[in-house]
């Protein structure tokens, strides 16, 4: 028998239909592409982690618990005190537990679309059916009355809500989220990955609710490479969670790395705050641009479309020109002629806008 052959009788069609996940080189390029925070730490502030990490125990395994990383955590991100947590290597592996935790056959994973691709993905991973509730076309909000008939025909076992929304930006409306909530017969679980860039959040609801998770992650404040994620909620269901997860999932490295840094956040929240006031400038410059409309953001990107249905040709021109956004025409009807541009730094963005305007100078007038 081939390799072939033998990959064919053994691997579910559904994930040889699949692609692996793509992250493009972007080597010589200015990164806009996935929404990292564009500043690096500050030297003195990199050297007291070296000397952190000096004291690492990289040759045992690391506390299961993450005792002093939950506990700064708990400090930085003000979680209350009744609600349990539980940490992953980045919110993709919490997405996978929280997926394992209810995986029974036929059960259903409800989100919205476009949305956060990796909803749909585990899902189908864990042999879960996924339904996406298409958003309103004109605004990407929620539409309740679709919602609600969707929530009630498929009885979802879980509903991942992204709070801002990626690849969107935007925020939903409370009201309509609490319907959803209280509607839902499984988990709901509201994704706030893009927290520091907005001032709303569900977190200090948790315990309102029976069925209400809060998931987040440190990647966007400035903690990328890190790959640390958390879920917050009753104990009762995070320690029915922590049953699916992998020994050991949170390295030395990460645990002490991540501590030490959360004991610093008022250096990430400069940053942080410098991005939202970029974002701003960005958004009123795009808004200026012939031939770019931009959606408001409570994001750290811009979600624009392109008016002349030239974003393929928009992509490619700012690519030739060392700066590499995301293309997210054709990913899905909603998002065609889009693209989505991450917040840089104050020359980053420059650097940009000067490649969009070159770019749009040299595409055909017909």
């Amino acid at each position: 028998m081939t390799v072939n052959a033998l990959i064919e009788k053994l691997v579910r069609p559904e994930i040889r239909a699949l692609r692996a996940y793509h992250v493009p080189d972007a080597i010589g390029l200015i990164k806009l592409d996935a929404m990292e925070n564009p500043y690096p730490w500050p030297e003195d502030l990199r050297e007291a982690w070296l000397d952190e990490l000096r004291n690492a125990e990289v040759n045992r395994y690391p506390d299961p618990r993450s005792p002093a990383l939950q506990q700064a955590l708990r400090s930085a991100m003000g979680i209350p005190a009744d609600a349990a947590l539980l940490l992953g290597n980045g919110s993709d592996e919490l997405i996978q537990m929280l997926a394992l935790t209810i995986a029974t056959p036929g059960r259903t994973v409800l989100s919205f679309d476009p949305g956060f691709v990796m909803y749909r993905m585990i899902a189908l991973f864990a042999g879960l059916n996924y339904v996406g509730v298409p958003l309103r076309a004109d605004d990407f909000g929620l539409d309740q009355d679709l919602v609600l008939e969707a929530i009630e025909r498929e009885r979802p076992a879980l509903v991942f809500i992204a709070y801002p929304n990626n690849p969107t930006g935007n925020l939903f409306d409370t009201s309509t989220i609490e319907s959803i909530i209280e509607a839902s017969p499984g988990l709901v679980i509201l994704d706030e990955a893009y927290a520091p860039f907005t001032d709303t959040s569900f977190l200090p609801h948790l315990g309102r609710w029976p069925n209400l998770l809060v998931m987040r992650t440190v990647s966007k404040m400035g903690l990328a490479g890190l790959r640390l994620g958390y879920v917050a909620g009753p104990p009762e269901w995070i320690d029915e969670i922590d049953k699916t997860r992998l020994p050991y999932n949170i390295n030395v490295l990460t645990q002490a790395s991540a501590a030490f840094a959360l004991r610093h956040k008022h250096v990430f929240d400069i940053q942080t705050q410098a991005i939202r006031a970029q974002r701003a400038q960005l958004m009123t410059a795009l808004t200026d641009l012939d031939g770019i409309e931009p959606y408001p953001s409570d994001a750290n990107f811009i979600l624009v479309r392109t008016v002349k249905r030239q974003a393929g040709a928009i992509f490619e021109g700012l690519e030739h020109r060392g700066v590499l956004i995301k293309r997210l025409d054709g990913t899905h009807p909603l998002l065609a002629d889009c693209l989505r541009i991450t917040v840089g730094t104050a020359e980053e963005n420059r650097a940009l806008f000067a490649a969009l305007r070159e770019t749009l100078a040299a595409l055909p007038t017909d």
